[in-house]
């Protein structure tokens, strides 16, 4: 083996290789949210999250102002309502937005609430707390 051959299998072996790209898959992390944001629903919800992306313009029904949505629903933020509408279980919700239930929405973890554990992917969970965090 040549000393590059064996330089490039080295350099692939070692744990920096291994390490994921942008942040880590942290649910409670704003930047890991805020990443996953940036990456499914920019495009149409604008980085604001006003439901002014490049898209909207484009859509038959404008994107939901994201921001807004524990003022539209009495000041509570349905964690568990935005989490099925994102994973599209919600059939209520008028289906322009596509499903990311079909798609890697990244390990499961269990969340704990009143004794109760239900288990959530962490993804959608990360967006979910992240959108929980831009509400007015």
């Amino acid at each position: 083996m040549t000393p590059r051959v064996l330089l490039a299998t080295i350099s692939l072996l070692s744990p920096a290789a291994c390490a994921p790209f942008g942040p880590a898959a942290d649910p409670d992390d704003p930047a890991y949210g805020r990443a996953l944001y940036e990456e499914n629903c920019v495009v149409c919800h604008g980085s604001g999250g006003a439901g002014d992306g490049e898209l909207a313009s484009s859509l038959n029904q404008k994107p939901a102002d994201l921001r807004t949505i524990a003022a539209r629903n009495g000041g509570v933020f349905d964690k568990n309502k935005v989490m099925s509408a994102i994973f599209a279980a919600d059939k209520n919700i008028a289906r322009t937005m596509p499903e990311f239930g079909d798609q890697d929405l990244g390990d499961i973890i269990i969340v704990e609430h009143g004794g109760l554990g239900t288990p959530v992917y962490v993804d959608l969970l990360a967006l979910a707390n992240y959108l929980e965090g831009i509400q007015e």
